[in-house]
């Protein structure tokens, strides 16, 4: 009898300890498997609870919202709304329960989404766990800007194609305070509870329209144009920068030039034209640029585009504009071989291996602005938590060193004659402290011929910067320098923001 009590304790202890072996097993090791499950009862009950922070802008104007719905089997607890329709679409982006998300939402969906809040007293951190809930953010957009900017942009006269892209930024913060595309999409639909209206709007919006532009893909952000003449701000920079030695350099007057290795000719649009740096770029000098190019050369020229975040291809730093919004591609300049003289004066003029985004040339002119440092562009300005208590803000941080303090002053005197009696000359009031580049970019759309790509950047006041931009417009009818179509869009926004600086 004795013996069989003694086997049985053993069996039970055996047992007993196998059941500890796999409570361990459970609450250690498969854990975070059993606790993120399809299976878990509670992960089921959660599947339908998409509640997600707000997007706002600083006055408090909400972009973003998670709206209660009506549950039922198979329907999602809430709904996301997006109360300014399209205006904000190219920032925002969509959260959808079929397509996901994109823009902010992607950008800071750990924030956004119900998450677990750190505890704030010992009591919490012991026994009661905080909520988990989701974060809000707010964005450094100005929603006067932004509106001037699309209704510049859209309301083009007729007979002029209305795709394309705006974007102002500060250029001492890097704060995005517009960023407009054309066309654009309303993230409501893609974001609609039903998934067959979700697919229905996604693919219309995928779509390429007249141009060969999607709605839902941003233009500021994910379309490269040749930049024209607006990079002549690039190869003046290279001089005053990298090759002092050009400064007094001087063009005879001429129509065109040719190249001894190539049967192309580079021809100037409005007669003959020469002189020095000073004279050409108000005149947008296109042969005097070309041959200041190939003066300068492959290497400094490759450089000074780095240096202001031109991707180069081979090379083996290579930047994109660390924006804190996703799907973004870099202005990119390609290899040039050092014997095209040709392709050296074309790429001088921004009409060869040079192309740029909306944001990149933002970017060029904003770092002339702010005494040659790009800073690095954000959107976000601050995360908050459901109680309003700050979680993050952000900033400021310097991207590139793109020209030395000197050499931006020197580039922005050129580019304030551009405005005072250039190629820009009549586009901006006389007492308006404006400093500017324009650039058009020889296109061909489809089965249309004698098109431009048509480009202004610049910033305000020439002075003291407070506010960079870059317009660019595809596809447009011929002009010789861009000012035409690009040239009142940009007025439109520097308009505005000295009505709003004005208090007006």
């Amino acid at each position: 009898m004795g013996r069989r009590i003694r086997w049985l304790g053993i069996i039970m202890l055996i047992c007993f300890a196998l059941v500890l072996v796999q409570l361990m097993n459970i609450q250690f090791r498969k854990a975070n498997a059993l606790a993120n499950s399809p299976y878990n009862p509670q992960i089921a009950a959660k599947k339908f609870d998409n509640l997600r922070g707000t997007i706002t802008l600083g006055d408090g104007t909400v972009l973003a919202r998670s709206v209660r719905i009506s549950s039922s089997s198979g329907q999602y607890n809430y709904k996301r709304e997006y109360p300014q329709g399209s205006l904000y679409a190219g920032i925002t982006g969509y959260d959808g329960t079929f397509y996901g998300t994109s823009g902010l939402e992607y950008e800071y969906n750990q924030y956004l989404q119900v998450h677990p809040q750190p505890p704030q007293t010992f009591s919490q951190l012991l026994f009661n766990k905080p909520p988990s809930v989701p974060d809000n953010v707010t964005i450094t957009i100005d929603p006067v800007l932004q509106k001037a900017a699309y209704n510049a942009l859209t309301t083009l006269p007729p007979g002029q194609d209305k795709d394309g892209a705006v974007v102002v930024l500060n250029p001492s913060t890097g704060a995005v305070l517009a960023m407009v595309s054309n066309p654009t999409f309303d993230p409501n639909q893609v974001s609609d509870p039903s998934v067959a209206k979700q697919e229905a709007s996604y693919f219309v919006y995928k779509i390429k329209d007249h141009e060969g532009f999607r709605p839902i893909q941003p233009i500021a952000t994910e379309e490269r144009f040749f930049p024209g003449s607006t990079f002549k701000v690039v190869t003046s920079t290279a001089v005053y920068n990298l090759k002092p030695s050009l400064i007094n350099y001087s063009f005879p007057p001429a129509l065109s030039i040719s190249f001894p290795d190539s049967n192309k000719t580079l021809s100037n649009d409005s007669g003959a034209c020469g002189g020095s740096m000073v004279e050409m770029l108000p005149a947008s000098c296109d042969p005097g640029y070309g041959e200041l190019g190939i003066q300068i050369g492959v290497p400094t020229l490759t450089k000074q585009a780095q240096l202001f975040g031109y991707t180069i291809f081979g090379a083996p730093t290579q930047y994109v504009p660390n924006i804190d919004l996703p799907a973004v591609i870099p202005s990119t300049f390609s290899n040039l071989s050092p014997n095209s003289q040709a392709d050296l004066a074309y790429s001088a003029i921004g009409q060869f291996n040079d192309s740029a985004t909306a944001l990149g040339n933002a970017l060029v002119a904003a770092g002339i602005a702010n005494g040659g440092t790009i800073m690095t562009p954000h959107v976000m300005s601050r995360i908050t938590d459901h109680q309003g208590g700050t979680i993050k803000t952000y900033t400021p941080i310097p991207m590139l060193r793109a020209a030395s303090t000197s050499a931006a002053t020197s580039v922005t005197s050129l580019m304030q004659s551009v405005a005072q009696y250039g190629t820009a000359a009549g586009v901006f009031p006389s007492s308006w402290d404006v400093a500017v580049k324009t650039g058009t970019a020889q296109v061909q759309a489809p089965s249309v011929a004698e098109q431009t790509d048509d480009w202004m950047i610049g910033f305000m006041p020439a002075k003291s910067p407070q506010i960079a931009i870059a317009v660019v417009v595809p596809y447009q009818q011929k002009d010789d320098t861009g000012a035409i179509v690009a040239g009142p869009i940009v007025r439109a926004v520097f308009q505005a923001w000295l009505n709003e600086s004005a208090g007006q």
